[in-house]
């Protein structure tokens, strides 16, 4: 049985919230109207899981998140708005220690919440299993059970690392590294992005499961932190070296004009039920690239998404890599492809930029 939290100060969402979950037989539901009452019940009930608005008098959504993730980590589920300022707070959110985040509906609530029921109940299930790193906030939980006094912690982006630029009339890239990630993945494209230099050679396309509101945010939070210009692919676009980010409720596709190579972002193909579709952007790219000229890279999230194309490319003889079961938020996608044979390397996540650099064939 997954015993559930939800906090919000709204009625209404309790509510709704309560009868989603108390109909399903896996769950024990426990409710909450601030962050205070919140901090309560993560020592009385002890929740496997817990849903948090992000707006709530007194003690808001992210200072409960901070107090939560220092006092006593467990996956937590932002229920988030589907605006620039809601995606901003949630990308901030996932920085603190949040697993995923929900959309909060903005129109007919009780109509918006039935449609979102099934997806909702399948990410708070899989938050529920989530593995949370034994190193997350583990600074800040040292000096709380030291008696240091807690403040509420806020992100500030350190200074941009220094860019490589691509010299010009350089020739088209040889070839692609193709990324699929979804509950988990803003964490973990830090851990990729962050170590690779700033000559990587080939473009990097990204998959990271988002509606389209937060895929600009995530692009431009990552080109902050990496030696890479990060870009949110929303265009037609020659693919030169940096890092693509395929833009949300849409897919990212592949063509060729003349020699070069265009990423384009299409309407999402309803054959595929996550989007960006990492299979759709895999299989796009090996329509037109040879298999030896593509590396696949597949972290942490729920579903399968990725793995049957990247099996495909496998066999093809492109490189593929994993995510280890040990570092994964949740290691579904990565978990097939494993399952599937598909996987030259599983990495833990301190290691795939590693590995990546290592399968980049030599000059």
């Amino acid at each position: 049985m997954t015993r559930l939290l939800v906090v919000d100060d709204s009625p209404l969402m309790r509510r709704l919230l309560g009868v989603i979950f108390e109909a399903e037989e896996d769950f024990t539901v426990a409710f909450a109207r601030n962050g205070e009452e919140a901090i309560e019940q993560l020592h009385a009930f002890q929740p496997d899981v817990v849903t948090l608005d992000v707006h709530m008098p007194g003690m808001d959504g992210f200072e409960c998140l901070d107090r939560i993730m220092v006092e006593k980590p467990c996956p937590v589920v932002m229920v988030s708005s589907l605006t620039a300022e809601g995606a901003g707070e949630t990308l901030q959110a996932l920085e603190l220690g949040a697993i995923d985040f929900i959309p909060k509906p903005a129109g007919a609530v009780t109509l918006e919440m039935d449609m979102l029921a099934p997806r909702l109940l399948e990410k708070v299930r899989a938050a529920a299993t989530a593995r949370l790193r034994p190193s997350l906030r583990l600074a800040d939980r040292v000096r709380a059970r030291s008696g240091s006094a807690m403040k509420r912690r806020h992100i500030v982006p350190g200074q941009r690392p220094v860019r490589v630029p691509v010299p010009a009339g350089v020739a088209g890239p040889q070839g692609l590294v193709l990324v699929g990630t979804s509950t988990g993945g803003p964490q973990a494209l830090d851990a990729l992005l962050g170590p690779l230099p700033g000559d990587f050679p080939w473009p990097i396309l990204i998959a990271q499961h988002m509606p389209a509101t937060f895929t600009g945010p995530l692009a431009r939070r990552l080109d902050r932190l990496c030696a890479l210009e990060v870009r949110e692919l929303d265009a037609p676009s020659a693919l030169t070296p940096g890092v693509w980010v395929a833009r949300g409720d849409a897919d990212l596709v592949i063509r060729k004009q003349g020699k070069v190579l265009i990423g384009s972002p299409a309407p999402s193909d309803p054959a595929h039920r996550w989007h960006p579709s990492v299979d759709r952007m895999v299989r796009s790219a090996m329509n037109l690239l040879p298999a030896a000229q593509l590396i696949g890279v597949l972290m942490t999230g729920m579903g399968n998404d990725g793995a049957a194309a990247m099996a495909e490319l496998r066999a093809a003889g492109g490189r593929t890599i994993a995510e280890a079961q040990e570092t994964a938020v949740v290691w579904g996608m990565p978990g097939e492809l494993v399952k599937a044979g598909g996987a030259e390397v599983v990495a833990p996540l301190e290691r795939i930029a590693e590995r990546l650099i290592g399968l980049l064939p030599c000059e």
